[in-house]
């Protein structure tokens, strides 16, 4: 028979990965890395932090092995810590969305009342990229487009997006899309384009999801 010390350390280091993500802001960091390798600068900026705070919990998430660093001349660089992580991240998300109360609430309250934006789900997003008649845009920041992005879609981060739409078809149906089901860019994106003139409709979740759907992904700007 096992012994029990031995037991109840092995049992407290599978919580540790666990209680890293015991803070909103390392979950959304982890998020945030779901889109790809970040400095500690960018991911400070987007998660309205401190150098010192975000780095106090890039530690937290390192120590737990869900985070990877790599350092650049003096920068330094984190990357989500493989494909479980991201499975796991996904699989929290789907755990909160069926189990805890008032969710739906705290998501409206974010991102506002989206029963008037058309949604397209991957399936159907494919389809309609094999006939040709959809242009896709990733409205996330160019950084992450760079990092990878649905393959054959463009980019037209959402901060840029007024600047964009004097070259956008106005006869073809676009479809935008951004980090996930909880990201406000495409909502964003695509009320602007409707405002606009255009049809628009927002892909109902993210790259992420795409990603890990097996889906085609490129890399870089062009």
């Amino acid at each position: 028979m096992g012994d029990r010390l031995a037991k109840d350390a092995l049992f407290a280091a599978f919580a540790e990965v666990a209680a890293a993500l015991g803070s909103g802001r390392r979950a959304e960091i982890v998020d945030l890395l779901a889109q790809g390798e970040r400095s500690v600068e960018e991911i400070a900026g987007e998660i309205g932090q401190s150098v010192a705070n975000t780095s106090h919990h890039l530690r937290t998430l390192a120590r737990a092995g869900l985070v990877d660093t790599r350092r650049d001349g003096t920068r330094i660089y984190y990357a989500l810590g493989g494909e479980h992580v991201q499975h796991m991240w996904a699989a929290v998300r789907a755990v909160a969305e069926e189990r805890t109360a008032g969710l739906d609430r705290l998501a409206q309250a974010y991102l506002g009342d989206r029963s008037e934006l058309e949604a397209v789900d991957r399936a159907t997003l494919i389809e309609r990229m094999s006939r040709g008649d959809v242009l896709v845009l990733d409205v996330r920041p160019i950084a992450e487009y760079a990092a990878g992005h649905i393959a054959g879609a463009c980019s037209a981060p959402v901060d840029e997006l007024d600047r964009l739409l004097r070259s956008l078809p106005a006869d073809v149906e676009i479809v935008a899309y951004c980090r996930g089901p909880y990201c406000v860019y495409a909502d964003e994106a695509v009320r602007e384009l409707r405002k606009r003139g255009f049809r628009a409709a927002r892909l109902e979740d993210g790259f992420p999801e795409w990603r890990r759907a097996g889906l085609p992904v490129a890399v870089g700007r062009s």
